[in-house]
């Protein structure tokens, strides 16, 4: 199948020639990379004065945010055992219901300090820019 023909006002006929020294080009590489866009359209939006968004992934190596990771992943693990459990027919108890309240509660406490440790790390993307350098 084809691909749809852009409309007349989006094709890009013109042609722009500049020369960029290799660390020049080698910049505008990394740039657009990082926004996640072609070369071409990287210098475009930059020439027009569009938005050009980049998201950077901060991530916290802490024992302790590991550790909780590790316990939400074992909990998910028994989640889907009784949840195999329920459809296959299994019997449900009170004592089985007031667990499995208990539980949830829990991931809720865990996913409050998680929350509170990942927002000790918030930093601006400044702080981020220096680190790689």
């Amino acid at each position: 199948m084809a691909r749809p023909r852009k409309e007349k006002e989006l094709n890009h006929y013109h042609f722009v020639s500049v020369r960029l020294s290799d660390i020049e080009l080698e910049n505008v590489d990394k740039a657009a990379t990082t926004a996640g866009l072609s070369r071409s359209e990287y210098i475009r939006r930059t020439l027009l004065n569009q938005e050009i968004s980049v998201k950077y992934e901060i991530v916290a190596d802490m024992q302790e945010l590991q550790k909780l990771v590790g316990e939400i992943g074992k909990i998910g693990s028994n989640l889907n055992q009784i949840a195999k459990h329920f459809n296959s027919g299994g019997s449900r108890s009170m004592a089985m219901e007031d667990e499995i309240r208990e539980c949830i509660s829990q991931l809720f406490k865990w996913r409050r300090e998680i929350m509170r440790l990942a927002g000790d790390y918030h930093g601006s993307v400044e702080t981020h820019k220096k680190q790689k350098r």
